[in-house]
């Protein structure tokens, strides 16, 4: 009996088809992050379970419903990490990143958060994420806000996002908020979804950020945080606005952007888009102050985003100019010679031509099969193998030939078509 064996729903396959996208995406985001001057932390897989309950907030969506956790032989509760900065600043912390001045860093790796899974949301997803340690000024704010514009810019997508940024003010400015935006939603609880009713009591701000079309008129008409802050909020995103408009950063304020995670402080933002539906948050993030502290740390300004890097890849999958596969040269074979004596050339052949991709067909069929083989995977150059020293070449840019010439001269004229 054969067995059905298929991946797990919401964890799928990256094919060879859409690997060399992936390849393209991410050396274009990490160039950015190289210029920017941002150094890579690596962090595992598995945390423990409280680390997410005291960051992210023992009501949001994440603790309650989504995080794949268990425990281990020994007993310990762990859980497969739903996000990137909880672990980031126990790495911090753990290994006094903090102490030895500023820190700029990125990771980049698999979430896992069971949800239902659908286009651009999937239960393993990867996420690229940045955070800064020990800055707490407007400027590093601005920092990364500049940095996602210049990645978007270099994935060429910068016409498909919009900014969007908000202040949450500090935990004080948001408990007296609290109290006034559930008084107002007390008021109108029979127009709140059932969701939302669960909410007011335990995170109410989370409310604003309601899908819910049947709501949209009472959620914007709701008490606005940007009203109830204090002066030096106020001063701090007033300077990011000021920051933003000086270098050239259009932006929308949106009262109602509130981040999903219960550690956003001050500045928060998303580059957001129209063309995945209802998936339109593409990269959010923001400033965390109060994290490192709630880990029993010293006080550390911190602030940092994320970007989920299947949503990044759909997006790009809207644009008309896709980066095509990578293959410089496809060798093929009308030899008579035995085939050792023609594998042997071939390596002789990506001897001399390293600097170029190349791909064999060592088939041996027939060639008319061999050359269309090759066309169909788009290479830039057959070359075919006449003998243990004679080839012809094709370039199929333009259709030229160069017929019975000498692996000794492959490489000089290789350099100048390609």
């Amino acid at each position: 009996m054969t067995l059905n064996i298929q991946s797990i729903r919401g964890m799928n396959d990256i094919l060879p088809t859409q690997s060399f996208l992936w390849q393209w995406m991410e050396k274009r985001i990490h160039n950015v992050l190289f210029q920017y001057g941002y150094n890579e932390i690596r962090l595992p897989l598995l945390e423990d379970v409280k680390l997410f309950e005291r960051s992210v907030g023992e009501v949001t969506d994440i603790v309650t419903k989504e995080m794949y956790d268990f425990h281990d032989k020994s007993g310990r509760h762990i859980t497969l990490r739903p996000e990137g900065t909880s672990g980031c600043v126990r790495a911090a912390i753990e290994h006094n990143l903090s102490g030895v001045g500023y820190q700029r860093l990125w990771y980049q790796g698999p979430m896992f958060r069971y949800e239902r899974p659908q286009k651009g949301r999937l239960r393993q997803f990867t996420q690229l994420g940045v955070e800064t340690f020990g800055m707490g000024g407007a400027d590093i704010d601005a920092e990364l806000i500049i940095l996602t514009r210049d990645i978007f810019s270099n994935l060429n997508l910068l016409n498909k996002v919009k900014l969007e940024i908000n202040s949450l003010g500090d935990s004080k400015e948001r408990a007296e908020y609290h109290k006034i935006l559930i008084q107002y939603f007390t008021d109108n609880y029979e127009q709140l979804d059932e969701d939302s009713q669960y909410r007011l009591d335990k995170n109410p701000l989370r409310i604003l950020d309601s899908k819910n079309p049947d709501m949209q008129t009472l959620l914007n008409s709701a008490p606005k945080l940007l009203d109830y802050l204090s002066e030096d909020s106020q001063i701090h995103f007033l300077s990011l606005c000021k920051l933003l408009t000086l270098s050239g950063i259009e932006y929308t304020i949106n009262p109602r952007l509130v981040r999903g995670l219960d550690y956003y402080n001050k500045t928060v933002f998303e580059w957001i888009t129209t063309e995945l539906g209802s998936q339109s948050t593409v990269c959010g993030g923001g400033r965390y102050d109060g994290l490192f502290e709630l880990f029993g740390s010293k006080p550390t300004p911190a602030s940092g985003f994320a970007i989920g890097l299947e949503r990044l890849l759909l997006l790009l999958e809207t644009s008309k100019s896709l980066p095509t596969n990578n293959i410089d040269i496809i060798i093929t074979n009308d030899s008579s010679d035995d085939n050792d004596e023609i594998i042997a050339t071939y390596f002789k052949i990506r001897d001399i031509s390293s600097d170029f991709v190349i791909l064999n067909d060592f088939s041996f069929s027939s060639i008319k099969k061999q050359h269309n083989r090759a066309i169909s995977k788009n290479p830039k150059i057959i070359i075919t193998i006449i003998s243990k020293s004679e080839i012809n070449i094709w370039d199929l840019r333009d259709n030229s030939h160069y017929d019975n010439k000498t692996i000794s001269s492959i490489s000089e004229l290789l350099s100048s078509i390609l």
